[in-house]
């Protein structure tokens, strides 16, 4: 009885502390990072709560659709911050 309240205490801070990290981190690659991270803890929660089809539902459908989804179309739109200042440099170096 005390390991499964230490358990869902556990899994609790980690879903709490995923979900603060989605909203608080700035770069869109690591908030899709930490709601992977809740998601997987809230399927633990279900398994925790004998649900095992809700957390295979889960994983499947959040964590392995949406998820993808999001990181799609993070990488999709990532600014080209880096690649403005290579070219730049390169045209420093020519025209030196």
């Amino acid at each position: 009885m005390i390991y499964e309240q230490i358990a869902f205490a556990l899994f609790a801070f980690i879903t709490l502390a995923s979900a603060l990290g989605v909203v608080l981190l700035r770069e869109p690659w690591h908030s899709a990072l930490m709601l992977g991270v809740a998601l997987l803890s809230i399927a633990v929660h279900f398994v925790m709560q004998a649900a095992e089809f809700v957390a295979m539902m889960q994983v499947l459908v959040y964590v392995g659709g949406v998820l993808i989804l999001i990181t799609f179309a993070v990488m999709l739109t990532e600014r080209e911050d880096a690649t403005d200042d290579t070219e730049t440099n390169a045209d420093e170096v020519v025209q030196t």
